[in-house]
């Protein structure tokens, strides 16, 4: 079961990862300077990018949860 808490854990750190450059894709679109409605539409596709990288960071803390459970 070592493998599905590792597995789990390195998911983890890539949904992690993904949500740190939402935050970071979200500073360059309200620093850019561009009207209103193009920086809500880049905002509309970082939340996209966001629920995505949540979704990996939950599966992969469900996988470690499941594997200290099984182990």
């Amino acid at each position: 079961m070592d493998y599905v808490i590792w597995g789990g854990a390195a998911l983890t750190v890539i949904g992690i990862l993904g949500l740190v450059w939402c935050i970071v894709l979200a500073v360059r679109a309200k620093r850019s300077g561009l009207p209103d409605d193009q920086v809500k539409a880049q905002l509309q596709q970082v939340v996209a990018l966001n629920l995505g990288a949540l979704a990996v960071s939950a599966l992969g803390l469900m996988l470690v949860i499941a594997g200290v459970i099984l182990a």
